[in-house]
């Protein structure tokens, strides 16, 4: 057996031990405490049952030597109980030592893989209660969100890198050129250069405005306004925009105007976002439909509705959720665009998530159209009284 060195530190026990020495310990606390409770009032009240016994009371002699046959027997009941009972103890707590310092343990072992990369570590659910049960669980949860995350990162940073390959590259066949006399430094490019320029500064700063909005970092001014206010200023603001490209603009304003508490400038970023995306995607000749109102078949009157509707290109309806990634593409997707840098729908859902609201998106398939539907908590919400009427009419 090795020694230990000097100023060494001892190593300490496990959590099966110490969890079986802290157990013992209240067993032996438990115990003491009879023992000692037994003794001090078993006697006296035997003596007093004693005493009170039907007949002639018995010579002080003989009761003093019941009392002690008496003291006697309990002190050897306890004694053979006492030691027993903490053998069985000790075992039983051996046992759930065991059973959760391994659980432990492995939740241990877990942490540590995930710690050095290895995201795919998990722990299964012990049968020892739901608490340990919950705890497994949760664990694998988060291994999970931490690895979707990593994913979401790592293609992130490959996406980014494909989308500003194509601007520097640009720039340095456009340097290159000028340097090499290939290219006259006219006025022509010059306008590249810029032109390019800028497109690595709308990149960035798109990353930066998508980022802060995830994280609900975004700077909000909120106020009360009506939500057929924000529609009609996005569409006057896109019209000229449409025309151009031929695609008509419709803007409907269906029911009883609704009012919701937003900073009205992010919101008409969320509306200036979808139209754009559906002007991409929308044939000359055809239709972009802003509506707004109640939305059919719904019984929530607490929530606002806006949608943006366009008979373009439409989408798989399995990509109803990828669309709104960063820089995802597929040939049918509704972000492959000719211009931007493909997070538009990324920043108007978290915007709008930034609201406390969502942002969805329907299609009926590649040709058919899409539908984005913004739902937006209505101001003021329902009073409490209003409810109180509501349920009794249902009732």
């Amino acid at each position: 057996m090795r020694a230990r060195q000097p100023g060494q530190r001892r190593a300490p026990l496990s959590f099966a031990w110490r969890l079986m020495v802290s157990l013992g310990l209240v067993v032996l606390a438990g115990a003491v405490t009879v023992l000692g409770v037994a003794l001090g009032v078993a006697p006296q009240i035997f003596g007093s049952h004693l005493r009170t016994a039907p007949g002639a009371p018995l010579e002080e002699r003989v009761s003093a030597q019941v009392e002690g046959a008496f003291a006697n027997a309990i002190v050897l009941s306890l004694g053979v109980a006492i030691p027993v009972g903490m053998l069985v103890a000790f075992a039983v707590s051996w046992l759930v030592a065991q059973r959760l310092g391994r659980s432990v343990a492995a939740v241990a072992v877990a942490a540590d893989r995930i710690a050095r990369g290895n995201l795919q570590a998990r722990v299964e659910a012990p049968a020892i209660g739901p608490e340990f049960a919950q705890l497994a669980d949760a664990f694998n949860s988060m291994a999970g969100r931490l690895a979707e995350t990593e994913s979401t990162r790592r293609r992130l940073i490959g996406d980014l890198a494909h989308e500003l390959r194509t601007p520097l590259a640009s720039l340095e066949a456009t340097v290159e050129a000028v340097i090499d006399g290939v290219l006259p430094a006219d006025v022509v490019t010059l306008d590249t250069l810029v032109d390019q320029t800028a497109r690595l500064q709308h990149l960035v700063a798109d990353m930066a405005a998508v980022s802060r909005a995830e994280e609900r970092q975004l700077d909000l001014r909120p106020r009360v306004v009506e939500v057929a206010s924000l529609a009609s200023d996005a569409v006057l603001a896109a019209t000229a925009r449409f025309v151009a490209a031929g695609v008509r603009l419709e803007l409907d304003i269906v029911g009883e105007p609704s009012k919701v508490r937003v900073d009205p400038q992010r919101i008409a970023e969320v509306l200036a976002n979808l139209l754009d995306n559906a002007l991409r995607h929308t044939p000359a000749g055809r239709e972009v439909r802003v509506v707004v109102g109640p939305q059919r078949d719904t019984a929530d009157d607490g929530v606002a509705m806006l949608k943006v509707t366009d008979t373009g290109g439409g989408f798989d309806p399995s990509d109803a959720e990828r669309i709104f990634e960063r820089f995802y593409r597929t040939d049918s997707s509704r972000t492959r665009t000719t211009a931007g840098t493909g997070i538009g729908l990324t920043i108007a859902r978290a915007i709008v998530e930034a609201h406390d609201g969502t942002l969805t998106a329907t299609s009926g398939g590649p040709g058919a159209g899409a539908t984005f539907l913004i739902r937006l908590p209505r101001h003021p919400p329902a009073r409490s009284d209003d409810r109180r009427a509501g349920l009794a009419r249902r009732s």
